[in-house]
């Protein structure tokens, strides 16, 4: 097994798109005053709390960007690195920010109610981070993974897929990311 110590830095804002369970407004709140008590939730925290970048952002990044390249594995015919990116990366930590829930950035934007276009447009306010770097640890559990197509594919994963709310898989700009450097490891 290896393990890729990559450093990474943002190269758009990152806005996280975590589910908030339903709360029951209050009889006389307003949905504005309801949106204000609730948007940090939509952000993932630490028990410390700190926000952090949920691991499978990163991960699933990876394995939709080792997909859409379709890249195939010297050798093995018309196989496809895909498969091997969905079932042979971990990553087992997320990435913890600097920011808390006091010092955490918002912005107002008119969204759909139901998630959906066509629906009933509302003003709603969501957290964003406009600047974040940091190191996230991927294992490689598939050996049919060399360094270099790891590395490809990360990049790759950070000009065209990136994390978060509004990515560019999705049609946004938000949640990309540049590779710094990745160190590799080899354990057991």
């Amino acid at each position: 097994m290896k393990v890729a110590l990559a450093e990474l830095e943002s190269l758009s804002p990152y806005s996280p798109s975590r589910r908030v369970r339903a709360v029951n407004k209050e009889a006389k709140e307003t949905f504005e005053q309801y949106e204000a008590a609730i948007w940090r939730d939509r952000a993932h925290w630490t028990a410390e709390g700190r926000l952090f970048i949920p691991p499978m952002a990163f991960k699933r990044s990876l394995e939709t960007a080792a997909a859409m390249l379709r890249i195939r594995i010297p050798g093995k015919g018309q196989s496809e690195y895909g498969k091997h990116f969905l079932a042979g990366i971990l990553v087992p930590e997320g990435l913890v920010l600097p920011i808390t829930r006091e010092t955490i950035q918002s912005e107002n934007l008119f969204l759909s109610s139901a998630g959906k276009k066509g629906k009933m447009d509302v003003l709603k306010t969501e957290p964003v981070v406009p600047q974040w770097t940091g190191e996230v640890r991927y294992y490689v559990l598939d050996d049919t993974i060399t360094e270099s197509i790891f590395e490809q594919v990360l990049r790759e994963a950070g000009n065209f897929v990136g994390i978060g709310r509004f990515r560019p898989i999705n049609g946004g700009f938000y949640g990309r990311y540049k590779v710094l450097d990745v160190q590799w490891e080899t354990q057991g």
